[in-house]
């Protein structure tokens, strides 16, 4: 099984360790959907393979005898229509090879042809590992291959739901060109602060029709892929201030500053907070736009922001945003 598993992975990864690029301009990304693609390559196979091989074990013998699988039958008395459906291990072998054989088989085969349906499949059959072994539960005393497996199926529903949110994350796109009457009034300003580029598509936008200037909050910190996520989460949760490198425009030359922000945590994303406390006194006017996970206003982050830059009365306008989708409905607050 193991060569098999290896010969199909290598040939099915062979050029997939492309990079993406979600903004002209910026450096390119390794997919992490192809990370847990192959991830979830391996667990469909693995699954697939495994349960076919013990379907055609029952199937060759339905005593269970070869197998030393005899002393089990007793077990499945405890199910429905037992005396019908499991005087052998002949069902039992149909019921694997169609429930986590054949089904784990086809998401392989989907997820090597690159199908966004083999994500989907991969992680429902994680689901259904979890259901089947939850009936071994019922029907065994604990051992440790049911819960090994149950343990399988749970990674196997966890990859294939990573997989399914970096692929809608990486279908997002996003390119300056877009945007041609960005800079052209020097009298007014866009900060943002963005990881994924969904905050900076609102910005941009927000520019091209003022026509402002824009400029990008960076910080000093890890802040990009799965680590910068985990890490950023931290501060958030702690609504700590994070490092940012220094402010080198002149913020006071600018009549007006719309300042775009994410939710982190249901709170002020930190570098935002560190460049609105770092900019109290220089910025005459305000405005806000906030993109965030949740369908809910979160105009608290904005009131967060005029507090530190000591200004009242600018206008926020709030958006939801899931995987690069923005909601229908947005938020606003003159």
């Amino acid at each position: 099984m193991w060569y098999i598993y290896h010969m199909i992975y290598k040939n099915s990864m062979s050029g997939d360790d492309e990079m993406k690029k979600t903004t002209v301009g910026e450096k390119p990304k390794k997919s992490r959907y192809n990370t847990a693609r192959k991830w979830l390559i391996f667990w469909t196979l693995f699954i697939g393979i495994g349960a076919v091989g013990g379907a055609v074990a029952m199937l060759f013998d339905p005593t269970g005898k070869t197998a030393g699988m005899d002393a089990m039958l007793p077990y499945f008395q405890k199910l429905p229509f037992a005396d019908v459906l499991f005087r052998d291990f002949t069902f039992s072998g149909i019921a694997l090879l169609i429930v986590n054989g054949l089904t784990n088989l086809t998401a392989a085969t989907l997820l090597i042809m690159r199908k966004k349906a083999g994500a989907t499949l991969g992680m429902t059959f994680g689901i259904t590992l979890m259901l089947w072994i939850c009936i071994q539960f019922y029907m065994f005393p604990l051992n440790f291959m049911s819960t090994i497996y149950f343990i399988f199926g749970f990674a196997q529903a966890a990859t294939g739901y990573a997989a399914l949110v970096f692929y809608k994350q990486e279908q997002f796109r996003f390119d300056e060109k877009d945007y041609p009457h960005v800079g052209t009034d020097k009298t007014k300003l866009v900060v943002y602060f963005s990881r994924m580029g969904y905050v900076k598509k609102k910005a941009y936008e927000a520019a091209e029709k003022s026509g402002a200037c824009v400029y990008e909050i960076k910080s000093t910190e890890l802040t990009e892929g799965t680590a910068g996520f985990w890490w950023c989460g931290r501060y958030g949760m702690h609504r700590w201030d994070m490092p940012i490198k220094p402010v080198n425009i002149d913020l006071l030359s600018f009549e007006s500053v719309t300042i775009c922000s994410p939710i982190w945590v249901f709170h002020l994303a930190a570098p935002v907070r560190a460049f609105c406390r770092e900019a109290k006194g220089k910025i005459r006017k305000a405005d806000y736009i906030l993109v965030h996970h949740q369908k809910e206003s979160y105009f608290e982050a904005a009131d967060e922001m005029e507090s530190l830059l000591g200004l009242s009365g600018g206008k926020v306008v709030s958006y939801c945003c899931r995987e690069g989708k923005y909601g229908k409905k947005s938020w606003e607050r003159v």
